[in-house]
């Protein structure tokens, strides 16, 4: 009776260690963050936030999803108001015509705020394509890397921009972000995110804003260049008067 105990004991051992290991793919990570920063939050509440002298508010309005910016120059009130792939101005509550090109700058330029202090909330949206590279250590810790791109349908303008993010390995939370462009020029960027906090049950962070000393480096080595000290620190982006409000 002791040697099939023993035997059994063997089997189970042999059995436990053979069993594959689960992989985890690219959606199930950025599902699970878009859960613990806020998730359907983004959708079901209006935020409203401070950042560089402009206040800006993001809201849900008639199913359409609506950016503002406000900023105030000289004696003059400037509201910006993006909504889908419409954008009105008004100048002390007087709606004023703007030129389409001078249109798209403005739209690009508050769209883009927006979309990193959502963040990882925007990355399944349609034209997103994602793909997980796998891991890499940064800082002497290892996340999940993944790369992002986007369709031209859907993408905005800077749909040929290449984003990567870094993934905490048990939070999921998104503790790295770089990104090329290709307007002004082009570049990288490189962003560390700190300062965390929730508001009303909605994560929001600031960042650290590096580009690469030198020109020519690959946007998927740019996490190793941080490693190196290949990167130097530009700007920080930080959010003042997060206000959080059920629609």
């Amino acid at each position: 009776m002791k040697r099939l105990v023993i035997a059994f004991t063997l089997v189970m051992v042999i059995g436990c260690k053979e069993e594959p290991k689960k992989t985890i793919t690219v959606q199930e990570i950025v599902d699970n963050s878009i859960t613990d920063s806020g998730g359907s939050l983004f959708e079901t509440h209006k935020v409203t936030f401070d950042f560089r002298d402009m206040k800006y508010v993001s809201e849900n309005v008639d199913g359409d999803r609506v950016y503002t910016r406000i900023s105030d120059l000289d004696s003059a009130k400037i509201v910006d108001v993006k909504r889908g792939n419409h954008f009105t101005r008004h100048i002390n509550d007087s709606l004023v015509k703007v030129k389409d090109s001078m249109a798209v700058v403005y739209s690009n330029s508050i769209n883009s705020v927006h979309y990193f202090v959502r963040l990882p909330y925007g990355l399944n949206d349609a034209a997103v394509n994602k793909e997980l590279l796998g891991t890499e250590t940064i800082a002497d810790k290892e996340y999940y890397k993944v790369k992002v791109t986007f369709d031209q349908q859907g993408g905005g303008d800077d749909f040929e921009d290449t984003y990567m993010y870094w993934f905490d390995m048990k939070s999921f939370k998104p503790e790295y972000l770089a990104y090329s462009f290709h307007i002004d020029g082009g570049g990288q960027r490189f962003r560390k995110a700190y300062n965390e906090s929730y508001v009303q049950g909605i994560r929001f962070v600031d960042y650290e804003n590096y580009k690469p000393k030198e020109d020519g480096s690959d946007i998927l080595e740019i996490g190793q260049l941080y490693n190196k000290g290949g990167l130097e620190l530009l700007s920080k982006i930080e959010l003042k008067n997060i206000v959080v409000e059920k629609n």
